[in-house]
């Protein structure tokens, strides 16, 4: 089986944040801290019950993770992930910018 590439390990990722929702949901994270389901949805039309299927489909996809703060439930951001999705980005542009020196070149030789 061949080795997966940058971008195919962070498509996972990738699906995740293409839900507004989960995009709102890791904004929040990133710019709080750890929050509660409750701060998370505090001032929003969204569900405890939506934002915790949210925060699963956020999880499996290694952008959050949870820890227990006595009786309560708190979610945090997961930056690693972000980060190798930020990589495997980078690569994709560089592959591009490669491309279009190449045409360039090709076009003005």
């Amino acid at each position: 089986m061949a080795k997966k590439t940058a971008w195919q390990k962070s498509a996972p990722v990738f699906a995740a944040l293409g839900d507004p929702t989960r995009l709102r949901l890791v904004a929040a994270l990133c710019a709080s801290g750890a929050l509660s389901i409750t701060q998370l949805t505090a001032g929003t039309a969204v569900t405890r019950q939506a934002v915790t299927k949210h925060l699963q489909v956020l999880a499996d996809a290694g952008l959050v993770r949870d820890a227990w703060q006595g009786r309560e439930r708190r979610w945090e951001l997961e930056p690693s992930r972000i980060d190798e999705a930020r990589r495997a980005l980078d690569a994709i542009a560089a592959q591009w910018d490669q491309a279009l020196a190449r045409l360039k070149r090709f076009v003005e030789g």
